[in-house]
């Protein structure tokens, strides 16, 4: 029984040290983003596909397929492991 708490308990820090990758590398496109007009949101993450709202100028800019991209390079070179990025529509509340 010790040892399945002790599993979820890492587990639970796992996913947390995740997000906080995750979290932490859009912070650093975000400033590029703002200044073009625009935003990116995590708004959840399901195994190893994270989703995202992007918002203001990025939602109708032609360019938004290379943001996206560039936002995923930057989550798989920060968890060191590939990630499925996809866009959420503008309606969905954010998880966190």
């Amino acid at each position: 029984m010790f040892v399945q708490q002790e599993a979820s308990s890492l587990t639970a820090a796992s996913d947390d040290l995740r997000r906080q990758l995750i979290e932490a590398a859009i912070e650093e496109i975000r400033p590029t983003l703002r200044r073009d007009g625009g935003d990116c949101v995590l708004v959840g993450i399901e195994g190893k596909t994270v989703q995202v709202r992007l918002t203001g100028a990025c939602m109708f800019c032609k360019l938004s397929g290379a943001t996206l991209a560039g936002i995923q390079s930057r989550v798989a070179e920060k968890l060191g492991e590939f990630v499925r990025l996809v866009p959420v529509p503008g309606g969905v509340k954010s998880a966190y």
